[in-house]
């Protein structure tokens, strides 16, 4: 048996699965001390279903801790940036498109050396070890810790990066850096940024982790622990020190994988409701559609895996506005009370209208005190509801890629706002479970791995890079955790790219593959002697 959790902004879900099948869930409210709504929440599940600790095999945790971290601008440290390319990209050092609050908290500091690579491998400098440890001596001198280190396209050649790590070790050990090649894809800025915010988190990541590690010690669960990364898929908690950055938009992700699990849609809409927002994202194999173009995080342009999703502001506690003539009709959101729900909200005997109230009052749903939103006016009912269906649908058909009725998934704690008969589904489908949906995405992830590199047809075939780039995404997703016979490939593309030489092509890969269990991996560590 495995225990699910999503950390979201109002509530921190757990869900218990045996196999494919739920056995119970439980809700708790978010604590500012993440670890505390953890506990609290799984707890519950144990305690209310009798489930004993000995039977829990694996925690999975989805978390929007690091997110939150960045968005607010605290807990983050200072962060030096070595970048390998002069002479070339003088023209755009790093941070120059950050907000200036973030580049305050991080410090600026910023050191171009020379090095990296062009596109097929060919060298624009070589690497200067004496400059490298200047930057060093310079960096330590200042009392900064974590290091960002980027090389011009050294996603088609890791070796500098690899290279200025041990010189920069060598001259000042201890230093935590973060390697641009192993987080981020193609584009320099925005791969260097992934990196930079990568090692401004990773003093929160090991605090993170060592609280989580803590919880589970607290709840009696001796299991391995892992947590939700962006594409769907896990990762272990040492992966989670190493790579915070990889939890980003982990919770619309696990809301998404539920619901393709929960209702068995694999190609589809998802909209997901919360107390706050509304999360659109889009179904591709079962899971979501990954964001083509570079994704803003808190102001920063960064080019790692994301999935492509909406959000607009409509949820359970969004405030409803009767109109104040004709032409002005009722307003929900985007404003809304949030986790003060249960104490604002008219149906909980407060004195805010919100729209969990006009759901109650529309029949839509059965919460708290009916009798509470009776005497509502039925216009003013009606026109909210209309407007947070048009809201829906809109957003429903700017994430399609075609006219056609789709299958649309309803999950979360404020799906009840979503009427069947959506405009622009072919199904409006609400599944068992639907409101822990995120904590079920949570329990049933894979582990999985991508690569993205360029590869020149100069130095080898097509097939060739091919098979190399299948091999290492096969790889990355076994050092990763994953189960080496359950490997699958559900994603490559190839992009020719005419305007370069060498008949160069982009290959990504991504893979996946089932969590090594205790079993399988008591198996392995036999066979090898480990």
């Amino acid at each position: 048996m495995r225990i699910g959790v999503d950390v979201g902004g109002t509530n921190t879900d757990a869900v218990a699965m045996s196999g494919n099948d739920v056995v119970g869930w439980a809700k708790a409210t978010t604590t500012p001390e993440v670890t505390d709504g953890i506990v609290t929440a799984v707890q519950t599940l144990l305690g209310s279903h009798g489930l004993s600790p000995d039977t829990i095999g694996a925690v999975m945790i989805g978390t929007t801790h690091f997110t939150n971290a960045l968005v607010e601008g605290r807990r983050l440290v200072p962060t030096a940036v070595v970048r390998l390319g002069l002479p070339a990209t003088k023209g755009l050092p790093p941070f120059i498109d950050w907000p200036d609050r973030l580049r305050a908290v991080l410090g600026d500091h910023v050191y171009l050396c020379h090095g990296g690579h062009e596109f097929d491998g060919r060298l624009i400098s070589p690497i200067d070890h004496e400059e490298l440890r200047t930057a060093a001596r310079d960096i330590a001198s200042k009392g900064v810790g974590s290091v960002a280190l980027a090389s011009v396209f050294s996603p088609v050649d890791a070796s500098f990066e690899a290279e200025a790590q041990e010189v920069l070790l060598d001259e000042v050990p201890g230093l935590d850096i973060s390697l641009s090649s192993e987080i981020g894809r193609l584009g320099l800025l925005e791969r260097e940024n992934a990196a930079i915010v990568n090692a401004c988190l990773r003093p929160l990541a090991e605090r993170t982790v060592a609280g989580l590690t803590a919880a589970l010690v607290q709840l009696g669960l001796d299991c391995p622990l892992h947590v939700s990364q962006n594409d769907g898929t896990l990762m272990s908690v040492d992966f989670a020190r190493r790579y915070p950055v990889a939890t980003f938009a982990s919770g619309p992700t696990n809301s998404m994988r539920g619901a393709a699990f929960l209702s068995g849609i694999r190609e589809g809409v998802v909209v997901d409701v919360g107390g706050t927002t509304s999360d659109v994202g889009v179904l591709v194999h079962g899971f979501p559609r990954e964001a083509s173009t570079a994704v803003s995080v808190a102001g920063v342009r960064t080019n790692f895996r994301m999935p492509d999703v909406l959000s607009l502001g409509l949820g359970g506690g969004s405030l409803v506005r009767p109109g104040n003539g004709q032409d002005d009709g009722v307003t929900v959101g985007p404003d809304s009370v949030g986790y003060e729900l249960t104490e604002r909200a008219l149906v909980f005997g407060g004195e805010e209208l919100t729209a969990t109230d006009i759901a109650t009052a529309a029949g839509m749903a059965d919460i708290g005190d009916p009798s509470s939103v009776g005497v509502l006016d039925a216009e003013v009912v009606s026109g909210a509801v209309e407007r947070m269906q048009d809201m829906l649908a809109t957003a429903v058909e700017q994430m399609k890629t075609s006219a056609d009725p789709v299958p649309v998934v309803v999950v979360g704690g404020g799906g009840v706002l979503v009427r069947d008969g959506l405009a622009g589904a072919s199904d409006t489908i609400r599944p068992d479970h639907f409101s822990v949906a995120s904590a079920i995405g949570a329990a049933i992830a894979q582990v999985g791995a991508e690569t993205d590199r360029v590869y020149s047809m100069a130095a080898m075939t097509r097939d060739e890079a091919m098979a190399e780039a299948r091999s290492v995404t096969a790889q990355r997703a076994v050092d990763t955790g994953a189960d080496p016979a359950t490997i699958e490939i559900t994603d490559v593309d190839e992009i020719p790219l005419t305007y370069l030489p060498s008949h160069a092509i982009r290959i990504r890969v991504k893979a996946v593959g089932d969590l090594l269990t205790a079993a399988t991996n008591g198996m392995s560590n036999r066979e090898t002697g480990t």
